[in-house]
């Protein structure tokens, strides 16, 4: 059961991620200094590649949860958030400080490993 509650996990993150980066896609696209023409929709590796990262990233949660002992809802919900803010979205943050892009991309992207990882762990405390 632990690979299928992985995979679950996996793609309820990159599912979010999906309907995050649709939502503020325009707005992402112009603090990343990309046009609709730069972009390749039709290459399936970002798509490919992101969705193996949330396998990786579903596949440590789960480590991290086993050896913590947490197996409630809401501790793993917790325990998700708090991975997602205060271990991915620092990176994400420093990332961009160093880069010359805008410093919105800090929220943009650094919302998406909060929400994700705290969906992560919904799901494998409800299927794990």
């Amino acid at each position: 059961m632990g690979i299928i509650s992985v995979i679950a996990a996996a793609a309820a993150a990159w599912i979010f991620g999906a309907v995050w980066y649709g939502v503020i896609g325009r707005r992402w696209m112009e603090a990343q200094g990309l046009t609709e023409e730069s972009l390749n929709r039709s290459d399936p590796v970002p798509y490919i590649g992101s969705f193996i990262c949330c396998i990786l990233v579903a596949g440590m949660t789960r480590h991290i949860l086993a050896m913590s002992g947490i197996d409630t809802l809401g501790a793993a919900a917790v325990t998700g958030l708090g991975l997602g803010l205060f271990v991915a979205a620092p990176w994400i943050a420093t990332n961009v400080l160093f880069s010359v892009r805008s410093k919105a991309l800090i929220w943009m992207d650094g919302a998406y490993p909060a929400v994700g990882m705290t969906l992560m762990g919904i799901v494998l405390a409800l299927f794990g």
